[in-house]
C-alpha cells in the first residue's frame, strides 16, 4: 500500500510540475489488481479493486496495525464498470454500474469480484477511521439523491448524486458521491471553494482516453493545475481549491472526511477572486 504524504501550502508554492503529480495525483487503476493507497489527510485510504478473475480480498495491511481491515476503518466501494459483487463477512451484494457499497466499522472479511471478466467490476475504494459502527448499506443509483447545478451557458450543467450522506448511508466521516457532466459541458464545481472542516478527494472517470482534465488546486489566490486522465485520483488538501475542466464530458467521484458531513459547509472563492 502506497503511502502519501501531503506538502503545506508554503511548499506547494515552490513545487515543479513533477512534484505537484507525485504530491497530489495518484494513478491507481490497474484490471484484475487492487491497489490502495493510505494518505496522511484524514488517514484516508483509496484505490480500486478490478477483478478479473478470482475474487479479490481486502487484506489487513500491516501499516495499519489491525486484525483485518475494517477493524477500525469503514468503506465506500462504487462500481463504474461492469456488473460484480462485494462479499462482507459472506453476505453477498450485487453491484450494478454507478451503485455504492457502504461498509461499517468492524466487518472482518470483505472481496471483490466480476460477473463477467470480458466485462469486469471496477470498485473505487474509500476508507476513513470510524469511531461507530454503522450497518452495511448498498446504494442504487436511482436511489442517490439526483440534484441539478449549472447552467449550459456557463459549461457546468450536471447532476450530482448523493450516495453516503446524512440524508443517505450512515457513516462515521465518510461522504461520498458523484457528479455527471452533460454533454457539452466540461467544468466542475464552479464557483469553487475550500472547507477547512474536511479534506476532498476526486476520482475522474468516463473520460475519453484521448481526452485530458485539467484539474484547479491550490489556495484561491495561487491556483496551480494538474493534468490528468481517466479513473486518476487527486487529492486536495484542506486548504485548497478542487475545481477543473476537461476536452471532454465526463462523471467524477467525490469523496470526504473530517469533522462534519455536512454538504453545504463550504466557503466559496468568487471567481473573480481567483489567481
Amino acid at each position: 500500500m502506497k503511502t502519501v504524504y501531503m506538502a503545506d501550502p508554503v511548499r506547494y508554492a515552490r513545487m515543479t510540475t513533477e512534484e505537484l503529480r507525485e504530491a497530489y495525483l495518484l494513478s491507481l487503476y490497474e484490471p484484475g489488481k487492487l491497489n490502495l493507497a493510505w494518505v496522511e489527510l484524514e488517514r484516508a485510504i483509496v484505490g480500486y479493486a478490478t477483478p478479473l478473475g478470482a475474487a479479490l480480498e481486502l487484506p489487513a495491511y500491516p501499516e495499519l496495525r489491525a486484525e483485518y481491515f475494517l477493524e477500525r476503518r469503514e468503506l465506500g466501494a462504487l462500481n463504474i464498470g461492469g456488473a460484480g459483487t462485494i462479499t462482507a463477512d459472506e453476505k453477498a451484494y450485487e453491484l450494478n454500474n454507478l451503485d455504492v457499497l457502504y461498509v461499517g466499522k468492524g466487518t472482518k472479511s470483505v472481496s471483490f469480484a466480476s460477473k463477467d471478466k470480458a466485462n469486469p467490476a471496477v470498485f473505487y475504494l474509500m476508507s476513513y477511521p470510524a469511531h461507530a459502527t454503522y450497518p452495511v448499506v448498498l446504494v442504487r443509483k436511482e436511489d442517490a439523491n439526483p440534484m441539478e447545478l449549472g447552467s449550459q451557458e456557463s459549461c457546468n450543467k450536471r447532476t450530482i448524486c448523493k450516495y453516503i450522506h446524512l440524508e443517505g448511508a450512515r457513516s462515521c466521516q465518510l461522504v461520498m458521491g458523484v457528479t455527471h457532466l452533460h454533454p457539452g459541458n466540461v467544468w466542475n464545481s464552479f464557483p469553487p471553494h475550500t472547507h477547512n472542516r474536511r479534506s476532498e478527494i476526486y476520482m475522474y472517470f468516463n473520460l475519453p482516453e484521448k481526452d485530458r482534465m485539467f484539474h484547479l488546486m491550490g489556495p484561491p489566490q495561487q491556483t496551480k493545475h494538474i493534468v490528468m486522465q481517466d479513473k486518476d485520483v487527486v487529492v486536495s488538501p484542506l486548504w485548497s481549491i478542487h475545481a477543473g475542466v476537461a476536452t471532454h464530458a465526463y462523471s467524477f467521484c467525490w469523496g470526504m472526511g473530517g469533522e462534519n458531513q455536512v454538504y453545504s459547509d463550504m466557503d466559496p472563492a468568487p471567481i473573480d477572486t481567483l489567481r
